[in-house]
């Protein structure tokens, strides 16, 4: 029961970019096209769920042992961009078309403040329990790929729409973010402390 609380409230109660206002770059930047939304849904889903998992374990088993807490700043860094780099290779090689339309984005991930803060929310809360850890990773990411594949469909029905000129592109965008946001804040009863 715990895993479910955990993952529906990383994933809907306090969404990491509706709620939490993190990631708001890729969110911004490759929601035009659903496809592109996805696969970087999918690359950021990878690199939380695993690097929840590393951290934890870097920090509990590594960092701790050692008195190096301080270092978790740089450790979780690397951890990321590590993971990033191997995402990276494998859509180069599997999907060219997806790589080519994430452009800049994809590498951009190992600075994505959303990646690194379920990292250091999971360290401050998730310390001792690492299932939890992974879960709320997961769960966090399953929340950014919701987020930004329902964004991306919102996104690609605008486009066809008569909207006067003024809020054409990224200003009808932050208003329809805005609002996806509002509606995201509903699910804020959705478990109760």
């Amino acid at each position: 029961m715990e895993f479910i609380l955990v993952f529906t409230g990383a994933a809907l109660v306090n969404n990491f970019v509706l709620t939490r206002f993190l990631g708001i770059c890729p969110f911004l930047g490759v929601s035009k096209r659903v496809e592109t939304a996805f696969g970087m849904g999918l690359a950021v889903t990878f690199v939380m769920a695993l690097s929840s998992a590393a951290t934890h374990l870097m920090y509990r088993y590594v960092l701790i042992p050692l008195n190096a807490e301080y270092l978790f700043n740089i450790a979780f860094v690397l951890i990321i961009a590590v993971l990033v780099q191997l995402v990276e290779m494998y859509m180069k090689k599997a999907s060219p078309s997806l790589y080519k339309a994430l452009g800049i984005f994809l590498p951009l991930i190992t600075t994505n403040c959303a990646v690194l803060g379920v990292t250091l929310i999971n360290k401050d809360t998730h310390a001792h329990e690492f299932l939890i850890s992974v879960v709320h990773g997961v769960g966090a990411a399953v929340g950014f790929t919701l987020a930004i594949v329902l964004f991306a469909g919102i996104r690609e029905k605008i486009e066809y729409s008569n909207i006067p000129a003024a809020f054409k592109g990224l200003p009808i965008a932050l208003i329809a973010s805005g609002l996806m946001s509002i509606a995201f804040l509903g699910f804020a009863g959705l478990i109760m402390p």
